[in-house]
């Protein structure tokens, strides 16, 4: 792990990192806010937010305003960029596919499969090198949009490995989106019955209650609430007996001011759980 920069925020450091991801097969960037109680060296719960489409391991950082009620809880902030990035990995035309737009899948068709595996990244290899070299107890995950889609799935693919899991404007059914189905295609091939291992909504509703709770906050001035559809991730919670808190803001839209707005609530759910 190689220190890209590190700057003083709130008493803790925002630092960016990049490694030489073997699963990924290329280097990789990542954030990680420490917080003062990280820097006095105790150990610390561990939030992993997923970021949406065309952003960076910058984007949260910078927009969310995380740090504060992170350095007051005590909680290392940890923002992984979306996707490969560089020459050697494969481009699209579109900014809603290729790079900036991993869906944190693991791609099986070509040209993306040698470096699109953003789910084995996550989960098999940065999910240890933060357990390794950071002083940490349990691990929990959030996102937003596309990154909302990638923490629900992965939390719940793997629920052994994440203490909760929230989401904020969650890409909530892909496979009844036109930025799923184009996702899906692209990286999983046509068999539908794939697409529903990455799909909340029917994953929920195949492997039942897996958390205490599941958090989602929705705008419902979203402009792309069309594609989000948090209505079918509520009938299946409800449908298997999953707790599921979705609270519907007015007024609020598909942005980081709206995930400014509620971002201390979903640091705070997720200290309970992980303290």
């Amino acid at each position: 792990m190689k220190i890209l920069n590190s700057s003083r925020c709130f008493n803790g450091e925002q630092r960016f990192y990049q490694h030489d991801s073997a699963v990924i097969g290329l280097p990789m960037k990542f954030g990680v806010y420490l917080p003062p109680q990280a820097l006095a060296g105790d150990a610390c719960p561990a939030l992993f937010y997923l970021a949406g489409l065309t952003c960076t391991e910058e984007t949260f950082p910078i927009k969310a305003h995380a740090q504060a009620i992170a350095a007051e809880l005590g909680v290392i902030l940890i923002s992984p960029d979306t996707s490969p990035r560089g020459d050697e990995a494969a481009k699209a035309d579109y900014w809603d596919l290729g790079q900036g737009a991993g869906f944190y899948v693991d791609a099986t068709q070509a040209p993306w499969t040698p470096h699109y595996r953003m789910e084995s990244y996550l989960c098999h290899e940065l999910y240890y090198v933060i357990k390794d070299h950071f002083n940490l107890n349990k691990i929990s995950m959030m996102g937003h949009s596309m990154g909302g889609h990638g923490a629900l799935t992965l939390a719940l693919r793997y629920p052994e490995l994440f203490a909760s899991v929230s989401a904020i404007a969650p890409i909530a059914a892909p496979m009844d989106c036109p930025w799923g189905v184009k996702a899906f295609t692209n990286y999983l091939g046509e068999d539908q019955s794939k697409w529903a291992e990455h799909d909340a909504s029917r994953l929920i509703a195949a492997k039942g209650k897996l958390f205490d709770n599941i958090l989602v906050d929705q705008g419902l001035e979203d402009q792309f609430l069309n594609q989000l559809h948090p209505d079918r991730f509520e009938a299946a919670c409800a449908s298997v007996g999953q707790p599921l808190t979705l609270r519907r803001h007015a007024g609020y839209d598909h942005g980081y001011y709206f995930i400014q707005s509620v971002i201390a609530d979903h640091v705070r759910y997720h200290t309970q759980a992980l303290l």
